[in-house]
């Protein structure tokens, strides 16, 4: 456990012999047992890591922002709030096919971790399975490029859905990456230095893809016009494809000392249970995943602003290019004051602040697009308020970190990742049908109320480093 024992953080305040009886097993004994301990040691046990792991702290720090930096490299060629979208728009061009990309994000990242969550606190080297689900990635984008080399990318009835298909499965492992990863996180990072971790993979990572994408997107993210020949997606996603291979074999290299945990494995049933009992029992983290829920909410606009911008001010497709740097630069430019303030002064007020600026961003896009001509130069501040999100989701997590002991990470990670998803899985596709029968503004003042009501919320939520045992 990251800060105290179990009743100093908030979480788990029944004894074994109060939960269901379906829930007495041996994770249950453990974090017991761990409680027992942590009563003894006082309110700053459990804040180091094991000997081992202790030991090559410096260089695991090194290669996991190298890892993350290769994830960023690659995914800002496939941001889902600019370049996916564009995508479909070319194949497709009907509003609930956008939908569709926060809905099957949602579900891969909530789901497929949830039902992988037992399989992954089983490994006794978590680093395995962070380079297999990242292979998956790039793999996933590997096959859309030969699909769209294939193709051309012309509409057809079929293609739509062969890509939704094949970014449902990159979803699933992504999913399942990003739970491996916050879990090696608590596993090999010291909490105090998860802040900085974010800060410095973000900034690197982000100025490295930043110069990338300047380069290489105004060769392959051409308007279809004579000179360009129309926008070479193929070589965008096969770029995608080998930063996330590179990655992969980057995480591989991660200096690991072997777990010991009791090996379980439940039936998707269980887990679910589980997850509900999670929610039941600890009261901070129920209002953790209510306004993760809220949050989530906020993604179901990711694929309706670059339609919103290229319908109403008459922008082509080489326009997504300062839009995809201004959404990286703002990331890595959140995460310098959202780093430091979160070890310094808890991710709490962290969140606090991000759920508050989040409302800003499709404000600003309605009122600028409303402007015409004159809002066009201005759109890529609403790309650039849009980093804020990256940020909000590491801070979601490494608050879900301090709240709970080690071992019960990955069970903590995917309830909290379900709770994100389950709004967007349920609306994302009616609200980007809501989009076409009604308008933007409409959509975007429901999400916004959301997120606003999240950011209430965040006053209810305990401070797990101020607390005394």
């Amino acid at each position: 456990m990251d800060y105290a024992a179990l009743r100093y953080n908030g979480c788990m305040t029944l004894e074994p012999s109060e939960l269901a009886p379906n829930f007495e097993n041996s994770e249950t004994a453990t974090v017991a047992k761990q409680s027992s301990k942590l009563k003894e040691s006082g309110p700053n046990a459990g804040v180091g890591l094991s000997p081992s792991d202790e030991a090559n702290h410096a260089t695991n720090f090194f290669r996991i922002c190298l890892y993350q930096i290769g994830l960023r490299v690659g995914w800002i060629f496939k941001t889902e709030s600019i370049i996916m979208p564009a995508v479909l728009d070319v194949i497709g061009g009907a509003g609930w096919l956008r939908g569709c990309l926060p809905m099957l994000n949602r579900f891969g990242q909530s789901v497929p971790p949830l039902l992988a969550s037992d399989t992954i606190r089983n490994l006794p080297q978590k680093k395995v399975g962070l380079c297999t689900s990242t292979a998956t990635m790039g793999a996933c984008f590997l096959l859309l490029s030969a699909i769209w080399a294939v193709t051309g990318g012309e509409k057809s009835s079929w293609l739509p859905i062969l890509f939704l298909v094949v970014y449902a499965v990159f979803f699933a492992a992504t999913g399942i990456n990003q739970l491996q990863f916050n879990t090696i996180t608590g596993k090999l990072i010291q909490a105090d230095r998860r802040g900085r971790l974010a800060l410095v993979s973000t900034v690197l990572g982000s100025s490295i893809a930043i110069v990338c994408a300047w380069f290489l997107l105004r060769l392959w993210l051409v308007d279809g016009d004579a000179a360009g020949g129309g926008p070479k997606f193929s070589m965008i996603f096969g770029f995608t494809g080998i930063a996330f291979i590179v990655s992969a074999l980057v995480g591989l290299s991660l200096r690991e000392s072997v777990d010991t945990n009791p090996r379980e494995k439940r039936s998707g049933v269980a887990l679910l249970l589980r997850t509900f009992s999670t929610i039941k029992h600890d009261h901070n983290f129920r209002r953790l995943t209510i306004i993760g829920a809220l949050f989530g909410m906020y993604l179901t606009l990711f694929p309706h602003y670059q339609a919103l911008a290229r319908g109403r001010l008459s922008l082509g497709l080489t326009a997504l290019i300062p839009w995809v740097i201004a959404q990286n630069f703002g990331a890595a430019l959140f995460s310098i004051p959202a780093g430091w303030m979160a070890d310094r002064f808890g991710n709490r007020l962290v969140l606090r602040v991000m759920m508050l600026l989040l409302c800003v961003a499709p404000v600003l896009a309605l009122v600028l697009a409303r402007l015409g001509d004159a809002g066009q130069p201005w759109f890529t501040a609403v790309f650039c308020l849009l980093g804020l999100t990256p940020v909000t989701f590491r801070i979601l997590n490494n608050y879900t970190l301090e709240v709970t002991e080690k071992i019960s990470h990955p069970r903590y990670l995917s309830t909290l990742s379900l709770a994100m998803s389950g709004p967007a899985i349920l609306t994302s596709s009616f609200f980007g049908a809501l989009v076409d029968w009604v308008s933007f503004e409409f959509v975007f003042a429901i999400v916004v109320s959301c997120v606003f009501v999240g950011w209430l919320l965040t006053f209810t939520l305990e401070e797990p480093r101020h607390k005394s045992a």
